[in-house]
């Protein structure tokens, strides 16, 4: 693809190139998109990102150094490129982002030269489920005769290839490249997990959704967002086309008091209310659901039928998930029978209350939940089997929201007979003092802060482990039969990350070698 063809593409999506001006050659090759000068290679287009952090424009003249044939800029850029390189192409937009996405949107589809169907796309937002939904909304599409891709936190995949997840949703280069190898192998559709950072930062610009699904909304990201009005506004930019996304049909879950403010605001959408007895107008709702070890059962009620769900799930989240799903099905064109009988099938997603085997007469459950709603519908739904004894392992992340630490602290405290507070993925910060914050939580409960020996002897309370490895295998030690112990925070991850530098590290794994040593693993 030649730069004009780029421009062309440029102009043909609203980005007006009228008001600044096109210097330089127009005429050269692109070999490559860039927002990393480091990357740069001769041919690169670079596109100058201001960032939170760091301004692409301040890195122009490494950018071309490094042999950029254009760059992309605001209005007024910093610098004086033609004292740098007059050959250079020097493209002048009021919105590098917005450019940058229609630029790779048209440059990778280009790369592969292979005409591709459009796909069917469907993303999911909120602050918890996005990840179960992808998994439902794959099966989905594959029961509706189609070949699902999928983008998202645990892994990209298609047909069995997976490639790593670094983020919830890619940045916008790295996604429509991705989105152009899933095309040329095959993929008519797509489920999405939608990150706020994601909408706030124009990363699925042009994406085309024919499906949004929202789950919920509860106090996350709150150090990049100012406020929950930030936060909500950002999410809801997935349903608006003024917002330059918008989707030709909307699933929303109205048993979210954030549901109902963004169902007003999308009438034509499908709502969904997953409490059970609900005398609500969704169009999918909860007649009634039992809740046990073996799962969830449940008679919903949609628009054509009622019909009855049986899903291993655990937990009265995992059937908000379910009647999501349920409503996702019903917009891509499923009967209720259909939809149900797909969602049934499901197996637990990796690291979402996934069960570690045992021979102890314990269930040992692993989940992601690191938000203080998540943690606290993991802990109900454990609770709600009625154990012998709740334990839990509960950590927080450095360098993110502090104001949820005590609240999580407080949370595990609360409904565990035993909860060990301990590392999560402390990053730069101390983790010392991240459990410090949680130990305010912890202390403003009332629960007694135990020794090991206190703990040992089966006393009530909250004990401190820094070392997250120890505290998993201390859990391990005193789990005796018919108790629950609940490992949070990490769920899939397979790493930690002290400093900058990540190291393995796979609460499953030490949960196996604990319960190995006590020759009760399976």
């Amino acid at each position: 693809m030649r730069i004009s063809a780029l421009l062309d593409e440029l102009r043909r999506n609203g980005i007006d190139l009228s008001i600044t001006d096109v210097a330089g050659t127009d005429r050269a090759e692109i070999k490559d998109l860039c927002s990393d000068s480091r990357m740069v290679e001769p041919g690169s287009v670079f596109f100058a990102v201001r960032g939170a952090i760091a301004d692409g424009h301040n890195y122009l003249q490494q950018a071309v150094t490094a042999g950029a044939s254009a760059v992309v800029v605001e209005v007024q850029p910093c610098i004086n490129l033609a004292e740098i390189n007059p050959e250079i192409c020097v493209i002048r937009v009021a919105d590098v982002r917005t450019a940058m996405a229609y630029a790779a949107r048209a440059f990778y589809s280009d790369a592969h030269q292979k005409p591709c169907p459009k796909m069917y796309v469907a993303g999911v937002t909120g602050t918890n489920g996005k990840t179960t939904l992808t998994y439902m909304l794959e099966a989905l599409m594959q029961a509706c005769g189609l070949t699902p891709a999928v983008i998202g936190t645990i892994s990209n995949r298609m047909d069995g290839e997976v490639i790593e997840a670094s983020h919830t949703t890619p940045d916008v280069l790295s996604l429509y490249k991705m989105v152009a190898v899933f095309k040329a192998r095959g993929a008519d559709a797509l489920a999405l997990e939608v990150s706020s950072h994601a909408l706030e930062q124009k990363r699925v610009i042009g994406l085309d959704f024919d499906l949004g699904v929202f789950t919920n909304l509860t106090p996350e990201h709150l150090d990049y967002h100012p406020d929950m009005e930030a936060y909500y506004s950002a999410k809801a930019r997935l349903f608006s086309a003024e917002s330059g996304y918008g989707c030709r049909k909307a699933v929303i879950n109205i048993a979210d008091p954030y549901g109902v403010r963004l169902a007003a605001e999308v009438p034509a959408a499908l709502l969904v209310d997953p409490r059970p007895g609900s005398a609500s107008a969704a169009d999918v709702r909860v007649v009634s659901a039992e809740f046990s070890l073996a799962g969830v059962r449940a008679k919903i009620r949609t628009p054509a039928a009622t019909v009855e769900l049986h899903s291993n799930l655990i937990g009265a989240f995992n059937l908000e998930n379910l009647c999501c799903a349920m409503g996702a099905g019903l917009a891509m064109g499923l009967s209720a029978a259909e939809a149900v009988a797909c969602l049934a099938q499901l197996q637990p997603v990796p690291g979402r209350l996934e069960r570690v085997e045992n021979t102890l007469g314990a269930l040992v459950l692993v989940d992601y939940a690191h938000t203080p709603d998540a943690l606290e519908k993991a802990l109900e739904a454990v609770v709600a089997l009625k154990p012998k004894r709740l334990l839990s392992v509960v950590g927080c992340g450095g360098d993110r929201d502090k104001g949820k630490r005590p609240l999580m602290a407080a949370a595990a405290v609360n409904a565990s007979a035993l909860a060990l507070i301990t590392s999560d993925n402390p990053r730069t910060e101390n983790p010392a003092e991240i459990i410090r914050h949680m130990v305010a939580g912890a202390t403003n409960t009332g629960a007694t802060c135990l020794s090991l020996e206190q703990a040992k002897a089966g006393v009530s309370g909250y004990c401190v482990m820094q070392d997250r490895a120890e505290a998993l295998k201390f859990a391990v030690t005193v789990l005796q039969p018919g108790d629950v112990l609940l490992v949070t925070g990490k769920g899939h991850e397979d790493y930690q990350i002290i400093g900058t530098t990540k190291f393995h590290f796979d609460d499953r794994e030490h949960l196996r070698a604990a319960l190995k040593e006590r020759g009760t693993a399976r």
